[in-house]
């Protein structure tokens, strides 16, 4: 609860998420013109309940005024080390920071640091969190001609050899530019997040097919992907080696993405993928459940038009065939039912399909296409149901949730 002392800033503390709840995230903002990223980047972190403090070099301070940062952070702006020696109150051995971000890193702040140099304040936090085992993440901007210097290659990897991640650049028009706010906070979660799933490995199934009518024209269906994307996400905060199987685009570096159109094409990836040891399967897709054999060239319009389709192979019963210990999570979608009714044909695929959970929900009127969705999750372990309505996220949460404990079950 905000109290009237706050900085008004503070009062969307929390507002998206609680992923950073109870985190102090130090916030060092260096000279190069990405550092006008750093006031929402600042206030995305704070959304998802860090404590956000910023420190600034000199050449920082003449980019961006340091009254942006305390109006961002709800702190003011460390600009030079004082008597309150600020970088070993926060980034001592005893020191109350969970991370030190440098965003935007020049190449300047970054040979310093890998050569033990701190003539900044940005660089004497650095040493002294480096010093005392604080994570340090680092995301660099700067003219790519600067990026591609060997030196700053050999710095970069001198920096990852002690632990160091980099975050970006992202290469484009000649620059390396400081990577998307929504790929640093996605780190920075994974970071100072659970680590459940560390050293497990998922793959998801995601949105729609495509089944080809001709060169042109398509068969699909109304998922938009949005869910199996929030469960990439999440899986990927919680430490998991995640890996999407889908037509849409996440695009964000240590997600690993296969393109599948048909469900064919999705089928036969999954099965490949799960031949390289995986732990998961979230089969999150709405895989199509006919296809035909498409026409080599556009079919002409006008008149009426005759599709011979045929059923397509599930996914699911291959799965558990050929890997009789994999965990499977599926998903049950119906239109027009009762609740009890939908539980029911819900609970017959669950034992039926041999799956380890199942999410159910009516789509008559949302979840397809939609932000929210309202779910029921059943598990083998029932009896009983999970009953959840709100965000897709908060729905992919509570599902990894659950599955993290039917792991955890396991052992």
């Amino acid at each position: 609860m905000q109290t009237m002392r706050d900085h008004p800033t503070l009062w969307i503390k929390g507002s998206t998420s609680a992923s950073l709840e109870g985190k102090t995230i130090l916030l060092a903002v260096t000279g190069s013109i990405a550092a006008v990223r750093t006031v929402e980047l600042a206030r995305e972190l704070i959304r998802r309940g860090a404590e956000v403090y910023a420190v600034m070099s000199e050449a920082a301070s003449w980019i961006l005024n340091p009254m942006a940062l305390h109006y961002a952070t709800g702190h003011e702006a460390i600009t030079k080390i004082t008597g309150a020696v600020e970088h070993v109150e926060f980034c001592g051995m005893s020191g109350k920071a969970d991370l030190l971000l440098i965003a935007p890193a020049t190449a300047n702040t970054i040979g310093k640091i890998a050569s033990g140099v701190d003539d900044t304040p940005v660089t004497t936090f650095a040493t002294t969190a480096i010093g005392s085992g604080i994570p340090v993440m680092v995301v660099p901007a700067m003219h790519e001609a600067m990026y591609n210097h060997s030196a700053l290659a050999e710095n970069m990897e001198k920096m990852r050899s002690w632990g160091i991640d980099f975050i970006g650049p992202d290469i484009k028009e000649g620059i390396a530019k400081i990577a998307s706010n929504e790929e640093i906070v996605l780190h920075v979660e994974r970071q100072l997040g659970s680590k459940e799933l560390a050293g497990r490995k998922i793959i998801i199934t995601s949105g729609s097919n495509a089944e080809a009518i001709d060169p042109i024209r398509i068969l699909t269906n109304r998922a938009s992907g949005k869910t199996g994307v929030e469960l990439a996400l999440e899986a990927y905060r919680r430490s998991a080696e995640v890996t999407i199987v889908h037509r849409n685009k996440v695009g964000f570096a240590g997600i690993k993405e296969i393109y599948a159109e048909s469900a064919a094409q999705m089928t036969e990836t999954v099965l490949r993928e799960l031949t390289c040891g995986y732990d998961i399967l979230i089969s999150a897709a709405a895989i199509a459940d006919y296809t035909l054999d498409p026409a080599d060239t556009k079919i002409k319009s006008g008149g009426e038009l005759t599709l011979h389709l045929r059923p397509t192979a599930k996914l699911i019963g291959k799965a558990r065939d050929e890997h009789p210990k994999l965990l499977i999570a599926g998903f049950k979608a119906e239109t027009g039912t009762n609740i009890d009714e939908l539980l029911k044909r819900a609970t017959h695929t669950l034992v039926n399909s041999k799956l380890d959970l199942i999410v159910a929900n009516d789509v008559s009127g949302s979840g397809i296409g939609t932000e929210d969705n309202e779910v029921y999750i059943l598990t083998v372990e029932g009896p009983g149901h999970i009953h959840l309505k709100g965000s897709k996220r908060v729905i992919a949460s509570a599902l990894l949730d659950e599955i993290s404990h039917l792991l955890m079950s396991r052992k």
